[in-house]
């Protein structure tokens, strides 16, 4: 992969909280190049949300390095930005307003931050709900606020930490839904994490698979053609090779890739 196309680069990371007596991840190595949906998939604890916040810069790794490459310089812009399992919207502030607040000291008119707040809601199609407060909105309209409020700082890397986790059923389908359709339109770079097998395999291009203590890469799989059935005798294939990976069944090799064909 050539470094044009790589947006973000993650060499031999490590990151350990006691002065490196104990790893919760080591020799982590990661490409992703722009415009990729990319899930990192893996059981809860082992350390995903973690390698997100390393990735994002808000913790320096304890070995390797990070690197985020943008050659893009603009008004407005953020290099990165993080969608959260909970919202987090500010209960004062309107749903506007939770919206603006990532554009605020970026060096925006008033009337620009509102502009772009309400371009962000109409993609998750919240533009109706833009004077209401937080808890007038339903679970899925917080976490549309909180994916709005992402997107309107135009970031180069949207990182998103199991955003759907605490939802329903039919929620979190909707949702899923809602955000295909509005990286389609984007052609953002998107690392989402989760440890659902079902919701990396709808959702990514690419499914990282983060197992084992301390946690490594154990799998790196390329997902095939869209719309995706998750019937199709594929898609159950490699779930089932994902599941092994997960749980140590399997050696992964160099560089496993399951082909489109496969569908």
């Amino acid at each position: 992969m050539s470094d044009m196309t790589s947006l973000v680069r993650v060499q031999d990371a490590g990151l350990s909280h006691d002065g490196g007596k104990n790893f919760i991840f080591r020799h982590v190595d990661l490409d992703i190049e722009e415009g990729q949906f990319v899930a990192v998939l893996g059981p809860s604890g082992v350390g995903k949300s973690t390698l997100l916040r390393v990735i994002m810069g808000l913790i320096a790794p304890t070995e390797g390095t990070t690197t985020l490459s943008t050659a893009r310089e603009q008004t407005g812009s953020r290099r990165s930005a993080l969608v959260f399992q909970d919202a987090r919207l500010m209960p004062w502030r309107t749903v506007r307003g939770n919206v603006e607040l990532g554009l605020e000291g970026l060096g925006l008119s008033r009337s620009e931050r509102r502009q772009r707040a309400e371009e962000a809601l109409e993609l998750v199609k919240l533009s109706a709900e833009a004077t209401r407060w937080p808890r007038q909105l339903s679970g899925g309209q917080r976490q549309r606020v909180g994916v709005a409020r992402a997107l309107t700082v135009n970031p180069d890397l949207l990182l998103m930490d199991e955003p759907f986790g605490a939802l329903d059923a039919i929620t979190r389908k909707s949702l899923q839904t809602e955000l295909l359709a509005i990286w389609q339109k984007t052609k953002k770079t998107v690392l989402f994490v989760t440890h659902d097998i079902d919701e990396a395999l709808l959702l990514a291009d690419r499914i990282i698979v983060l197992a084992g203590k301390p946690a490594s890469v154990r799998g790196d799989l390329r997902v095939g053609q869209r719309p995706r059935d998750p019937s199709s005798p594929g898609l159950r294939a490699l779930a089932g090779r994902l599941r092994s990976l997960i749980a140590g069944e399997e050696d992964p090799g160099n560089t496993p890739y399951w082909q489109a064909a496969e569908i």
